[in-house]
């Protein structure tokens, strides 16, 4: 009796080392997605792109899953410097401009015998202050590996599919070029 009480108290001295490590593992995203493309005639308008929210859902809510954080915000960033790289309009920028490009978007992630990353970004494009002109949605999928031990396995596969929705999301615009280059003010 005495040993067994004694091998509970070393099972809980280790598993309150441990305790700290495994529920304080956050995998913090960053994406940087290049554009494959450079447009040969940029929209000859200014763009002010919103994403007011990046819903996450699926398997990192589970309990003794590692989570996850990716805001909003790098998703904005992500998508600002895309665009100017990508050069599809005049100018980009998170303050001002003649269009607003707004992104809602949503990441599920399921677990089977790999993680899948499904990105949803739903779109409206059109005149700052006026209802949209046009509404894109993407929805665009990653495989990642079977478990999550350390960042990469989340980043790569989720700026997979950015890289995919964005890449989809801008083409789209582009062809749709006529519908924004000369909108009154």
């Amino acid at each position: 009796m005495k040993s067994r009480l004694m091998e509970l108290r070393a099972g809980l001295v280790l598993l309150s080392f441990f305790i700290p490590f495994v529920g304080g593992c956050v995998h913090k995203i960053h994406v940087t997605p290049a554009p494959p493309t450079v447009s040969q005639t940029p929209i000859p308008q200014s763009l002010r792109v919103e994403v007011p929210f990046l819903a996450l859902e699926g398997a990192d809510h589970m309990p003794g899953i590692v989570l996850f954080e990716w805001p909003a915000k790098d998703l904005r960033a992500a998508t600002i410097d895309y665009i100017q790289q990508r050069r599809t309009f005049a100018a980009v920028s998170d303050e001002q401009g003649s269009l607003t490009l707004t992104i809602k978007a949503w990441l599920r992630m399921q677990s089977h015998r790999q993680y899948r990353y499904r990105l949803r970004l739903e779109s409206d494009l059109g005149p700052t202050g006026k209802p949209p002109v046009k509404s894109y949605v993407v929805e665009k999928e990653a495989v990642g590996s079977r478990v999550r031990w350390i960042t990469a396995s989340d980043q790569d596969p989720i700026a997979e599919a950015v890289q995919a929705a964005l890449d989809n999301l801008l083409l789209q615009i582009e062809e749709d070029a006529a519908l924004y280059g000369k909108l009154p003010n």
